[in-house]
């Protein structure tokens, strides 16, 4: 075990209500967390639900953007131990028809672009940190997908495969850090669950892989 105290994790998409749950446990934990969204005035409540999380306006689809983050975090607070990518959404419906174009670039660039900016930014953190993790939400409708979610599914696939990239990097590189994918088949109620699920990563032996996908359910104890 390895103590979550003192140790800095970014939540991207802090401000969802899984963003929340998840900066709340972590702090109550004794993390350093910075809490990282693209609304001003919904960081602004955060901080008022989680006093001690920094938090930070940001685009993170920008890579520029998260480039000037991780500047600011280099410099002002630190080296990363954690990422929590939260960041997502959903759009779909109407058959394999439905599946616009714009809907498309939205899924997309909420799922895999600002996943793809945040790790490349700080994944050499989380690599050279005593106990680096990363973690994403996914969907169990992977094994199965449907026309009307063609586009989410494949974005969620995309960033499935970004993540085990990741964590074959690490198996090479960083044998203390790992990655995990908490798969839902909605997240909905099950954001206190998520919570204290991401506060265990630093429970987590890591020595045997780098790589975990773990289910969560309503009828999880």
């Amino acid at each position: 075990m390895i103590a979550l105290a003192g140790k800095l994790v970014l939540v991207a998409g802090a401000t969802s209500t899984a963003g929340v749950a998840v900066c709340r446990e972590l702090a109550a934990a004794g993390a350093r967390v910075i809490a990282v969204g693209s609304n001003e005035e919904r960081l602004a409540r955060l901080t008022e639900q989680v006093p001690d999380a920094i938090s930070q306006v940001y685009d993170l689809a920008s890579f520029d953007d998260v480039v000037a983050l991780g500047e600011r975090i280099h410099t002002e607070i630190g080296s990363v131990d954690g990422l929590i990518h939260l960041v997502g959404g959903w759009r779909g419906g109407g058959g394999l028809s439905g599946q616009s174009d714009d809907d498309w670039e939205f899924l997309h660039s909420r799922i895999v672009t600002t996943l793809r900016n945040t790790t490349r930014v700080f994944v050499d953190d989380l690599r050279e940190s005593h106990a680096g993790r990363l973690a994403i939400v996914s969907t169990t409708t992977l094994g199965h997908p449907m026309p009307g979610g063609a586009n989410y599914a494949a974005a969620k696939a995309a960033a499935e495969t970004w993540v085990r990239a990741i964590a074959n990097g690490f198996e090479k590189s960083a044998p203390t850090a790992s990655v995990t994918v908490f798969v839902v088949r909605a997240l909905d109620g099950l954001e206190s669950q998520l919570a204290t699920e991401v506060t265990r990563l630093w429970d987590t032996d890591v020595a045997s892989a780098p790589f975990f996908r773990r289910v969560l359910t309503q009828d999880m104890s």
